[in-house]
């Protein structure tokens, strides 16, 4: 549960700084300039960092193979990303979406069967 927890939290990290510039529309993002959007995006990366490494350290030593703590990271990504979509970028859900979560749930599914 911790390297879930972590993971997550090192999502929401990582999404912000990848996607918090683009808030606003195209002209907002574009009047942004682009050495202070990649200096706050790297700030904001290293506490991805720093809850990231100790995820993967954590899950590790429980037993769960590079695998399935990077289809984990991705899935968790995936969900992460799309509340971030919907609820700051103000952008709609739509079956596409839906589809390629279902895809990489069922990737996680996959590297978990028989552990």
């Amino acid at each position: 549960m911790p390297t879930i927890l972590l993971l997550a939290l090192s999502n929401v990290f990582m999404t912000s700084a990848w996607y918090w510039h683009l808030r606003g529309g195209p002209q907002v993002a574009e009047a942004r300039p682009i050495a202070m959007v990649i200096a706050i995006s790297w700030g904001l990366a290293l506490f991805e960092y720093c809850l990231a490494v100790p995820a993967n350290r954590i899950g590790f030593a429980a037993g769960w193979s590079a695998g399935q703590l990077k289809v984990t990271q991705e899935a968790i990504a995936l969900v992460v990303f799309g509340l971030f979509m919907v609820f700051v970028l103000g952008e709609p859900l739509n079956w596409r979406h839906l589809a390629a979560f279902a895809c990489i749930m069922a990737a996680v599914g996959f590297l978990f069967i028989g552990r």
